[in-house]
């Protein structure tokens, strides 16, 4: 089985990275600066969706604004994560098991490659997949599909894991089974509404589902 992971909310609890890094680029565009549960909803979408409302979809502020959210993002941010409990356990069993891993993320690949780097199971996700830096759009759906070119396999030989609705709807434009998880920053009523084939609790759960 194709295992395709998302990154934020899924592998690590990257809260303290993004949202410091987000404060930063409002404070440099001396814009107003969302509370900490407004900003929980940033972590998913793409900057630029994100940046577009509180800069009066100003193109030129929002790529200001961005550039200044990656700044930080490569002194501090990359560093400001934690594993959530399990995870470890839970990749190195399904690689012992025979399954290949991959991410899948909404980071550019220069924000996310220091942070797997840095995993001690990182090395086990054979491949990567992120967005095309200057998007404004989610392109999980189109990253999803690389993935199974890549891999050249069957749709029915795949499974997408992650905790936000593009998660799951990037799975369902390409057929791949989606599992939603609940430790992240979606909760049940957002991945069911995305239509969600299954929903894990705790990576306990999740292993079972992909045993």
């Amino acid at each position: 089985m194709l295992c395709l992971f998302d990154l934020d909310g899924t592998l690590i609890d990257s809260e303290e990275g993004i949202f410091g890094c987000v404060r930063h680029a409002l404070t440099q565009m001396k814009a107003a600066i969302p509370s900490d549960a407004e900003l929980r909803h940033w972590i998913g979408p793409p900057l630029r969706h994100n940046f577009a409302p509180l800069l009066d979809h100003d193109a030129e502020r929002i790529e200001q604004a961005v550039q200044h959210y990656h700044e930080r993002f490569q002194t501090h941010g990359h560093r400001e994560y934690a594993v959530y409990p399990g995870i470890e356990a839970l990749v190195r069993a399904l690689h012992a098991a025979g399954h290949t891993l991959a991410i899948v993320t909404s980071k550019t690949l220069e924000n996310a490659a220091p942070i797997i780097a840095a995993l001690p199971f990182g090395s086990l996700f054979v491949r990567m997949y992120n967005p095309d830096a200057r998007s404004a759009m989610s392109e999980k759906a189109s990253m999803i599909a690389a993935a199974l070119i890549d891999f050249d396999i069957d749709a029915s030989q795949a499974v997408m894991i992650g905790d936000r609705k593009y998660d799951i709807e990037g799975a369902i434009a390409n057929q791949v089974h989606s599992i939603g998880v609940l430790w992240g920053f979606g909760d049940r009523t957002e991945l069911e509404a995305a239509g969600a084939h299954d929903i894990a609790a705790d990576t306990q759960e999740l292993l079972a589902l992909l045993s």
